[in-house]
């Protein structure tokens, strides 16, 4: 008897993803660590000094975590209502924060208690930053007010009333000590310098904004916005360069990694887009479990922080690389190699002993084997197989069909594997690569089960999906061909324009020739 054949399992080409050094560096990340905070994280802060702690801003405490610890090593929790935008300042060292109360609180990191409270707002403050001179604060509330604050003598230096609605994001200049800028509800940017009494800039973004983020250089300035990106060349007046519209929903965080060279934004669609700072484009995404409020990312890129609505922090440390250094044990060459060498081909008198090949089956070729139908039938109906492998459901179908067997191997089947049998069938029978076997299936299905319809509501409902799956796919054919039909008649007036234009030249060409063969 000849040996059984495992059954061939159509490969079909797949359209992968496309592997670029940003894809690689990316994915080097360990798999997340997931901690729970009290509410809504609505802001995440690296201090700029090592070690590189991170402050969690969510409902009404602040949250200092080290690089690798998931619990808090320090909690700030003087605040009646929820906090907002807990930032350090350069050297690491303070810390300020904004208040539901309208209060600003001014931190020490090694204590607990406030070193400062800056009143001046009348509605909560979301906005608080330092300036790069170390010595002032800025603010921004809900009172549609921008404070500028001196922190040694905890008084307010000026106030800008130019918003028209909420001041909920900002940031200060890393190249000059008194630029600073702030982004509002009322869909506009503006650019202050705190020599003057008003803005110097005003960027209409055309949507509530966000979240706003200055370059290193000082010279392009990202705002976000809705569902937009946008990027600004402020030495320039403040001229849009690039506008981006890659995520679905609301953009509500904007990041820079450690070189400057990718931008990282957060959106509510669960989704973080990363670009290219020379291009514009994705180079890589990060998919979340729900939407995203706040991320930060730390120096060199160790780790990247997001904060999530459900207020879930989700925390991936870069994986550590692999050392090459370890000396691994040579193997040793086999027997072979020392007597015959290791580029020895077999003469034509040496007689050559092929090492048996175990072949292991799979579970549904094995059933196939021993000719149990219908057990084969329900091993590839198994979720597993159906959802990511349905090719090979498809071939076990083709292979029953072949043998004479599918219609004994699907009858005799109850509620539960029925509904299984069409769920399958209406959802992966419009697909090309699988339609013939599945149309074959779907026909002795109905046939098998006509004088049951109508007995269980269950089955009903999947006939029905059945049913609408083909007729949509069948108007989709008959639009393809419609437009295939218009096609066809613009190729043939293009030629036969083409002809006719081809033909006017010839004879033109002629009679040019005739009347100069007449004039000589």
């Amino acid at each position: 008897m000849a040996a059984y054949k495992p059954v061939v399992v159509q490969a079909c080409p797949k359209l992968g993803e496309k592997i670029t050094q940003d894809t690689l560096y990316w994915r080097g990340y360990k798999t997340p660590v997931q901690i729970k905070e009290f509410g809504a994280v609505s802001k995440i802060d690296f201090s700029p000094v090592p070690p590189y702690n991170y402050a969690v801003t969510a409902s009404s405490r602040i949250h200092i975590y080290g690089r690798y610890s998931q619990e808090p090593i320090k909690t700030f929790s003087r605040f009646r209502d929820a906090a907002y935008s807990a930032t350090y300042r350069d050297d690491g060292q303070l810390l300020v924060a904004g208040s539901e109360d309208s209060s600003i609180r001014l931190f020490d990191v090694s204590g607990r208690a406030p070193l400062r409270q800056f009143d001046g707002h009348t509605k909560p403050v979301h906005l608080v930053g330092f300036l790069s001179d170390k010595y002032r604060i800025f603010s921004g509330g809900d009172d549609y007010s921008t404070n500028l604050w001196d922190i040694p003598s905890a008084t307010e230096i000026v106030s800008y009333s130019e918003h028209t609605d909420y001041v909920r994001c900002g940031c200060a200049s890393k190249v000059n000590a008194d630029v600073f800028i702030t982004g509002s509800y009322d869909h506009t940017v503006k650019l202050f310098d705190a020599r003057t009494k008003s803005s110097v800039m005003t960027i209409e973004h055309g949507h509530p904004v966000e979240s706003v983020l200055l370059f290193p250089s000082g010279g392009l300035l990202v705002s976000a916005g809705g569902r937009y990106v946008k990027v600004w060349d402020v030495l320039k007046g403040g001229q849009l360069l690039v506008s981006l519209k890659n995520h679905h929903k609301t953009v509500t965080c904007l990041c820079l990694n450690s070189s400057g060279q990718r931008l990282l934004s957060g959106s509510l669609d669960r989704h973080v887009k990363i670009y290219s700072t020379t291009s514009y484009k994705v180079v890589h995404s990060f998919n979340y479990a729900t939407s995203i409020l706040s991320l930060a990312l730390s120096p060199e890129d160790e780790t990247i922080v997001v904060g999530m609505t459900n207020g879930v922090l989700n925390v991936k440390h870069r994986k550590p690389e692999e050392r090459n250094e370890k000396s691994q044990k040579k193997r040793q060459p086999a027997y072979r190699t020392y007597v015959k060498g290791r580029t020895y081909m077999p003469k034509q008198e040496d007689f050559c002993v092929s090492k048996p090949v175990k072949r292991v089956l799979r579970k549904y070729d094995k059933l196939l084997k021993s000719f149990e139908s219908s057990k084969a039938l329900d091993a590839v109906l198994e979720p597993p197989i159906m959802l990511h492998t349905p090719e090979v459901t498809v071939a076990v179908m083709q292979e029953l069909h072949r043998r004479g067997t599918l219609r004994s191997a699907l009858a005799g089947r109850d509620e539960k594997q029925v509904n299984l049998l069409l769920t399958f069938v209406a959802r992966r029978v419009i697909e090309p690569r699988f339609t013939p076997v599945l149309v074959t299936v779907a026909d002795m299905i109905t046939d098998i089960y006509q004088p049951v319809v109508g007995q269980s509501a269950i089955v009903d409902k999947q006939f029905l999906k059945l049913q609408e799956a083909i007729g949509k796919e069948i108007d989709y054919q008959e639009e393809l061909l419609e437009v295939l039909g218009m096609m066809d008649t613009l190729f043939a007036t293009f030629t036969e324009k083409r002809d006719t234009y081809l033909e006017e030249n010839k004879s033109n060409g002629l009679a040019e020739a005739m009347e100069t063969n007449r004039n000589d």
